[in-house]
């Protein structure tokens, strides 16, 4: 079977790109009277994408564009959406008034690059929206305001399968993107993500946070350390991202919370704790352990039975030497870091502090 790393990954828009491209195409269509289909925006980057309309509409007060969102080989929660920009003429204003539509969230705690109360359209979107707009506005020497409202149908029900209900973004997504180009498999919107998190917690008066790398870390935390929801962070296998920004941003406390494997590969000095970029050495476990037969063990599962019948407390051992890493990579910031590693049923193993 091909390996998806032996083929060239078809990159895609971001949200944002795809919102950019609607609202041109509305506000074109209210200028001029007609919809561009495709239509065309300017990335950051100097790229010109072309969008397809799959929906426009136009009415005396306003016209609606919708664009589907092609996120190419990324695993985005958002690929397949249908993005649409209502844009409105307000000749009592200036600039540009932004408003979450259907499928949009609204920003509901402090700590984002939003303030309370904002709909989550991200600073960098809202920059790449209002440079579409002027591409059709200035051109045509108009100065009035401009109301751009983002919808996207299902995006309520699409963004439970993100971190926006733990950020506080209420009732839907948020639109995002920094270039408008979405890098498969990139660690970038995960990495973006993680800080976010870090971000609020910080904003609300949070003096701990655990990082975990999945569900049944999560599960083990929450028992343990009993905080509050916005204490918890997806880092996934990004170990190394959330340890570097909470060197750069310090916490008082932070617990990493991981399963056995993926811990020792920390143990082991790796900050990216993906299968397919880091790698655990037995042998090094068995000498990190003092359990010899480990060596000889295929996986940290068989590892952690074979230790546990000669007496070891393989995760307390593993514990000890992740903490020690995670303290090396946050060097002298006042950052009191543990580790909690979990099983596989989301109970504690080891806890060090």
């Amino acid at each position: 079977m091909e390996q998806i790393s032996q083929r060239t990954l078809r990159t895609g828009w971001t949200t944002g790109a795809c919102a950019a491209a609607a609202a041109k195409a509305a506000c074109a269509a209210l200028v001029h009277g007609d919809f561009p289909d495709p239509v065309s925006i300017r990335l950051p980057g100097g790229e010109t994408p072309s969008f397809a309309l799959a929906r426009h509409e136009k009415t005396g007060e306003f016209a609606r564009a919708g664009i589907v969102k092609d996120a190419g080989d990324d695993p985005d929660v958002t690929h397949g959406a249908l993005i649409i920009a209502t844009v409105r003429l307000d000749a009592d204003a200036q600039g540009i008034n932004f408003r979450a539509g259907e499928g949009v969230g609204t920003v509901t705690l402090p700590g984002l690059p939003l303030a309370v109360g904002e709909p989550a359209i991200n600073p960098a979107p809202r920059l790449l929206i209002a440079e579409a707009l002027r591409e059709v506005t200035q051109p045509a020497g108009l100065s009035c305001g401009l109301d751009v409202e983002i919808s996207i149908p299902g995006g309520d029900r699409l963004a439970r399968r993100t971190m926006n209900p733990r950020l506080g973004i209420t009732g839907g997504l948020s639109v995002l993107g920094t270039s408008g180009i979405v890098r498969p498999y990139s660690c970038a919107a995960w990495i973006a993500a993680i800080r976010e998190g870090m971000d609020v917690a910080r904003a609300m008066g949070l003096d701990h946070v655990a990082g975990c790398t999945g569900p049944m870390s999560e599960r083990a935390a929450r028992q343990h350390l009993r905080l509050p929801e916005q204490a918890f962070i997806d880092m996934g296998d990004f170990a190394g991202g959330l340890l570097k920004y909470a060197r750069r941003h310090p916490i008082p406390r932070l617990t990493i919370a991981a399963g056995l494997a993926k811990l020792t590969k920390l143990a082991q000095g790796a900050l990216d704790l993906h299968s397919a970029r880091s790698r655990v050495d037995m042998k090094k476990l068995a000498a990190l352990s003092g359990c010899p037969p480990i060596a000889g063990c295929a996986t940290v599962l068989q590892a952690h039975a074979v230790a546990t019948r000669h007496g070891v407390d393989l995760p307390a051992s593993v514990a000890r030497a992740a903490l020690k890493t995670a303290r090396a990579v946050l060097r002298d910031a006042p950052v009191r870091a543990a580790i909690l590693a979990a099983s596989r049923d989301g109970k504690v193993l080891a806890h060090a502090c």
